[in-house]
């Protein structure tokens, strides 16, 4: 029994001491979050309710975080430049026209910034935003606009100049009808390969983004991949989801990536045991 007991004592000593070495590696680093549509009509995973998502702002604006965006992370990263205290990034993928709507009088009303992803082949589309609704928000000081590609395809599907096309036709269309140097790119559901990457890197992207659970290192360079926290809707719990997921990324990425591990292996009974808020 005695042996029993201190095999216990040890594996909790362990098991704490691992988790304390996960968060003392990422204290200096930095979370990114990712939305993609804040709306009432809609009730799905990837959609908030507009009170949940401004909860969410004044959960972040009330704990005293400060709102940056990826230029100054990635300044942070590649030239030492200081980052302000308990610095956070707000992000949107796809550019529907709820942030016109409903995500834009949030920003506003509690002075945050965020950048929205767009794929330039479906502005004007219905359900996204026009060129116009994005000039308008640009030039209000909000909102920034980056390419999500020009329109949607999977990456590492493509080569040669279809590649090419889809990461350089994002950059060329928002440069064109927003008069300002377009620098990070998002890839379509975080797909992406070494072409694509160098693609970005040649045509004078800084950054590409992706979903990870997990957080950015924002005082060195370690990478040109920077990874995001998606963030859900559709749950009676969502700001604490959200509240979990923010603080706890240091675990839920390494069990993330387990999870997606025993799946693609074909163990999805296993993966099912891991949870992720």
């Amino acid at each position: 029994m005695k042996k029993i007991l201190a095999v216990l004592i040890l594996f909790v000593i362990a098991t704490a001491g691992f988790i304390g070495w996960l968060f003392l590696r990422m204290a200096d680093a930095v979370p990114i979050l990712n939305y993609h549509r804040v709306d009432n009509s809609d009730n799905n995973p990837s959609t908030l309710k507009v009170a949940d998502f401004e909860a969410q702002i004044k959960f972040l604006v009330d704990s005293g975080y400060s709102f940056v965006m990826p230029e100054q992370l990635v300044d942070a990263r590649q030239g030492g430049k200081p980052l302000p205290k308990n610095p956070v990034i707000i992000c949107f993928d796809d550019g529907h026209d709820d942030i016109y709507r409903n995500v834009f009088p949030v920003l506003q009303k509690y002075n945050v910034r965020a950048t929205v992803f767009i794929v330039t082949d479906h502005i004007g589309m219905k359900d996204f935003l026009t060129w116009e609704q994005v000039r308008q928000l640009q030039a209000g000081g909000f909102v920034d606009f980056e390419s999500h590609t020009k329109s949607y395809k999977d990456l590492t599907k493509l080569r040669g100049d279809k590649l090419w096309d889809q990461i350089y036709g994002a950059k060329q269309a928002i440069e064109w009808a927003l008069k300002k140097p377009s620098k990070f790119i998002s890839f379509p559901e975080g797909k992406y390969t070494v072409d694509a990457e160098e693609t970005a890197k040649e045509l004078n992207y800084r950054a590409g983004f992706i979903e990870d659970y997990g957080l950015t290192a924002g005082n060195k360079d370690d990478g040109f991949v920077l990874t995001r926290i998606p963030v859900q809707g559709s749950n009676p719990q969502t700001l604490l989801r959200f509240k979990l997921r923010l603080k706890g990324a240091p675990i839920f990425s390494p069990l993330n990536r387990l999870k997606k591990s025993f799946a693609s292996d074909g163990n999805e009974s296993i993966a099912d045991l891991i949870w992720i808020p």
